[in-house]
C-alpha cells in the first residue's frame, strides 16, 4: 500500500521561502502525475501544483503562479512544491496527491487524484 509523506512545513514571515516534499513509501511514482493542494479551515481544498508523469510539464493556480515551482525527483522518489515570496494568505495545510492513471498530462482537479498525504501545515505571519 502506497503512502504519501509531506514534510518540510512550517512558520515563515512574509517574503520568505519554503520547501515541501512529498515522499512516496510502497509504490514508485516515477510514471504518475502528481499534484499539490492545499485547505484552510471552512474552506473548500484548493488546487495549488500540478507535473505531469515526465515532469516536463506543469501547471499552476494563478494564485501562486511566479511564486512557487513544482518539481520531480524519480530517483527519490519525491516531488517537491518550492514555495517563495510567501504572503499570510498562503498560510494552509498542504497536501500532495498522485494519481494512478496512465496519462501524459497534468491535473487541477482533487476528484482526479487516488491518494492523498496526511497534510503539512505552512503559516506564514505577516
Amino acid at each position: 500500500q502506497v503512502q504519501l509523506v509531506e514534510s518540510g512545513g512550517g512558520l515563515v514571515q512574509a517574503g520568505g521561502s519554503l520547501s515541501l516534499a512529498c515522499a512516496a513509501s510502497g509504490h514508485p511514482l516515477g510514471h504518475y502525475a502528481m499534484g499539490w493542494f492545499r485547505q484552510t479551515p471552512g474552506k473548500a481544498r484548493e488546487f495549488v501544483a500540478a507535473i505531469t508523469w515526465s515532469g516536463e510539464g506543469t501547471l499552476y493556480a494563478d494564485s501562486v503562479k511566479g511564486r512557487f515551482t513544482v518539481s520531480r525527483d524519480d530517483a527519490k522518489n519525491t516531488v517537491s512544491l518550492q514555495m517563495s515570496s510567501l504572503k499570510p494568505e498562503d498560510t494552509a495545510v498542504y497536501y500532495c496527491a498522485v494519481r494512478w492513471g496512465t496519462g501524459g498530462y497534468y491535473y487541477a482537479g482533487g476528484y482526479e487524484y487516488d491518494d492523498w498525504g496526511q497534510g503539512m501545515q505552512v503559516t506564514v505571519s505577516a
